[in-house]
């Protein structure tokens, strides 16, 4: 498996390269010929292996690039998605791996006897070929190939929608900006979780690494010497814009890259503490050329970061070791750009073999609203990516007027939902600057599962659990927008609700403190506040039922935990462990406080 392979070109090799050619043109005569001498009025059917669009593409002797999608597809085994998530991203690897390398081996010998050039992926079964109509109709006719479908050109998603309070408000920058408190992410931080232990990875327009607020977070910094191999991938092989094609150190030649990965782990160490998560390390790789991306490029990323391989390098020497945690996807696909059911499928494919592998993705909802049935376009529209929405800076978190939502089918999108409007966070020349847009949104919630990996290692790859927690934790908001019922959640414009950051890492590192207080250990007392107090936690009160019953669930650690109602001497148990997931008994005798009366002695 090579990313671009050109055969040798010596004297020797081309000599057997006609030899073979000839073999094959006695045995097939004159197949390529005959292929070129179709009508141009030929176009293939529906279900023919050569797309409608293909076709056109080759028309009066024009060339493209192709995806060759080949028949055999991989099935990740069941058994594999039960091991722990290191074994489950090297296993997987190595499935779709060698269902590629046994599958394309003739398909590739083909191709290399005809000294054509290609990108061979094994992320999904596919080969990335340049062809004419004549090699367009040979590719057709083989049968280890299931379709034929053009690499699009898509002008992204990545607009950043003008709201009339920008001119006013775009300036106002926080130390720590306003999505991240609100989310409640420095309260995760006061507890001493940053992210520390995560990687999180982005495929976007790039990234500058050496921004204040982004070079100490780069996995691929050490504090002194720069190492961009295993932590940077340009997609990008051609011309076009003030980043060189296949750069071998992180560039970003439009901002939004870099504005997007500030959101998730920014912070400069100084003043603009502007990430979720700025204990996490990141990598990163280009996907598009000034916001223009490809179906390749983006099945490239997800390749790379499914094993990355050192800069200049390729997917055979790709390490799963190396792997990130979670993927932010501030990108789209969409159908009116090119995108259609084929690359839809395609790209589904890929999404899904990353999560096999333990790997999250975050993906943005799109900015097509108001309108419903906007999330329409990988990977967002996907089950297997986790969707968000944008919301507003407003104390009920109205949605952005420009978040996409509903699918138009019975999939529920956005899953969740997060601060997109007024969003400051870095840009490329060292500065800051304030976006709007899902994809302001979606690296809040990359973050927040930073954070929370981060307090509990051990959900580190347990996608769906993961986003159970995210979900039921989430600040409901409810709509009737796109048909959901006024108490529906999820409903198709704010999912789950707005993402809380303190809330999933509460519910994740919670104990339960439960017990009974009576009176000196006879009768049942109502209405006692039971509190458990820590010097650097929160507290966590309740009061006694009829019964004398009392439940706490507080974050695990060492607390005080007492016991008070008027009329009653206090009783209090201090050093008290309080465990992550687990139970504690503590029960409570209380005494009745003696009446003192002080007699009025008259003389």
């Amino acid at each position: 498996m090579t990313l671009w392979h050109f055969p040798d070109r010596s004297g020797v090799l081309r000599r057997m390269a006609l030899i073979a050619l000839l073999v094959e043109l006695a045995c097939t005569p004159l197949q390529a010929a005959q292929a070129q001498d179709r009508p141009v009025s030929y176009v293939p059917a529906p279900h023919a292996p050569i797309a409608e669009e293909a076709w056109s593409a080759t028309e009066n002797g024009a060339s493209a690039d192709f995806l060759v999608v080949l028949n055999t597809q991989a099935v990740v085994p069941t058994a594999v998605l039960q091991t722990d998530r290191a074994r489950r991203a090297e296993q997987v690897h190595q499935h779709l791996w060698e269902t590629a390398e046994d599958s394309q081996r003739s398909l590739r010998a083909w191709l290399d006897a005809r000294r054509i050039s290609y990108r061979a992926f094994y992320i999904v079964n596919a080969l990335l070929v340049r062809a004419d109509r004549g090699l367009l109709l040979a590719l057709g006719e083989r049968p280890d190939v299931a379709r034929v479908i053009t690499n699009p050109s898509v002008k992204v998603d990545i607009e950043r929608p003008v709201l009339p309070q920008d001119i006013v408000e775009a300036a106002v920058v926080d130390a720590v900006p306003w999505g991240v408190q609100r989310i409640g992410a420095p309260e995760v931080w006061s507890l001493g979780f940053t992210g520390e232990g995560v990687v999180v990875a982005g495929q976007d327009t790039g990234y500058q690494w050496d921004h204040p607020a982004l070079r100490q977070q780069y996995r691929g910094w050490d504090g002194s010497t720069a190492n961009h191999d295993y932590n940077w991938h340009d997609a990008i092989h051609t011309t076009g814009s003030n980043c060189l094609p296949d750069s071998k150190e992180p560039c970003d030649d439009d901002g939004h890259g870099t504005h997007t990965m500030g959101t998730i782990v920014g912070d400069d160490g100084g003043v603009n503490q502007i990430g979720v998560a700025p204990g996490a390390r990141w990598i990163g790789c280009r996907n598009m050329n000034e916001g223009v991306g490809t179906p390749a490029t983006y099945i490239e990323c997800f390749e790379f970061f499914l094993a990355p391989y050192p800069v200049g390098g390729n997917a055979s020497q790709g390490q799963p070791s190396m792997a990130p945690h979670i993927i932010n996807n501030s990108w789209s696909c969409p159908p009116d750009e090119g995108c259609d059911e084929t690359h839809i499928a395609l790209l589904a494919q890929t999404v899904e073999a990353v999560r096999a592998a333990g790997i999250m993705v975050v993906a943005s909802a799109g900015n097509g609203g108001s309108s419903c049935g906007t999330v329409n376009a990988p990977p967002g529209m996907y089950n297997a990516a986790y969707t968000v929405g944008a919301t507003g800076s407003d104390a009920v978190d109205t949605i952005a007027p420009f978040s996409s939502r509903g699918t138009g089918t019975a999939l529920i999108k956005p899953d969740i939902a997060a601060p997109g409007v007024l969003v400051t966070s870095s840009t490329v020349g060292g500065s800051y600057t304030t976006l709007n847009g899902t994809s302001m949104a979606a690296p809040h919630v990359a973050g927040a599962v930073a954070l929370l990996w981060s307090t509990r290692p051990d959900l580190i790859g347990l996608v769906t659990l993961t986003e159970s927690l995210l979900n039921a934790t989430a600040v409901q908001r409810t709509s009737t927008q796109c048909g959901d019922a006024a108490d529906a959640v999820p409903n198709n414009v704010y999912g789950w609700g707005r993402v809380d950051a303190f809330e999933a890492v509460h519910s994740a590192l919670e104990g339960t403190v439960t017990g009974h207080v009576t009176s000196l250990g006879l009768t049942p007392i109502a209405n006692v506040r039971v509190e458990a107090a820590s010097s650097t936690l929160r507290t966590y009160g309740a009061l006694t039922d009829a019964t004398g019953a009392y439940v706490l669930r507080p974050i695990s650690g060492t607390y005080t935990v007492t016991a008070t109602l008027h009329g009653y001497l206090s009783a209090s148990y201090a050093g008290v462990q309080i465990p992550a997931g687990l139970t504690l008994t503590q029960d409570f005798s209380l005494a009745r406080a003696a009446m003192l009366y002080l007699p009025l002695v008259l003389h």
